[in-house]
Parts: structure tokens; sequence; C-alpha cells
């Protein structure tokens, strides 16, 4: 498949991801994108078994987050593959505490906007 047979960024990462490494495992951090902020607003984890699932069928998940959010960061919980429900929490309450004093963390994710567009993180020079 090219990528003009995916209809998002998204969809098209996590084929080429699965392709890859089989099952995964990966960490979800929802934001909320402003000018020049991101800010973490929900959080959890998904066992990835297929390369099956598309960007509609995330943002229906992300629904039942109850938050309000415009961008989406990905990171594999293990470069291996799948983990235990245990080490997944472990590794996102890790990743969160980490994110709260550090947003440039987010440039190691896979970053995509509402719509399952790839986004890049900058960081913006103080003046």
């Amino acid at each position: 498949m090219t990528a003009a047979d995916y209809a998002t960024d998204f969809d098209e990462w996590l084929v080429q991801t699965f392709a890859g490494v089989g099952a995964f495992t990966m960490l979800i951090v929802l934001v909320e994108i402003g000018e020049t902020s991101v800010t973490p607003v929900r959080s959890s984890y998904l066992h990835v078994i297929g390369d099956e699932t598309r960007w509609p069928d995330i943002v229906q998940l992300f629904e039942g987050a109850g938050a309000t959010w415009n961008g989406a960061a990905f990171f594999q919980a293990d470069r291996t593959g799948l983990v235990r429900d245990p080490v997944a929490r472990h590794r996102l309450d890790a990743l969160l505490r980490h994110l709260e004093s550090d947003r440039s963390l987010l440039k190691h994710a896979e970053f995509f906007d509402g719509h399952g567009l790839r986004l890049k993180i900058e960081e913006i020079a103080a003046d």
C-alpha cells in the first residue's frame, strides 16, 4: 500500500508500525493545542493486535474521554511489542509525570491533530 491508500497519516503510521513490530501497546495522551502551548487533558493505553483500526475508530474511543482535545500523542510502550496491563499503566504514569515538567517529550511522539494528520512539535525560542 502507498500513502494514497490511507485516509489519514495516523492510518499509515499504524499499519507501518504494526508491519514492523507486530502487536504492540501504545500510550495515548490527548492534548489541547493552543497558540503557543500543548496541554495534556486525558491519557490511556491501547493494545494494538491488528492493523485494521482507522482514525474514525480512534476518535470514537476518544469521545468517551469526556474532554475537549484537538491533538493526540502516541508512544509505543515498548519497542518490541505488547506489554502487560500493569506495565502499560506504570509507563503511562511515568510518561505523564515527565510531561508535566517537560512538554518537549511530545516531539518524540507520533503526534496527530483531530483529523488524524501528522503534526510536529517545535520549541518556541524564548525572547
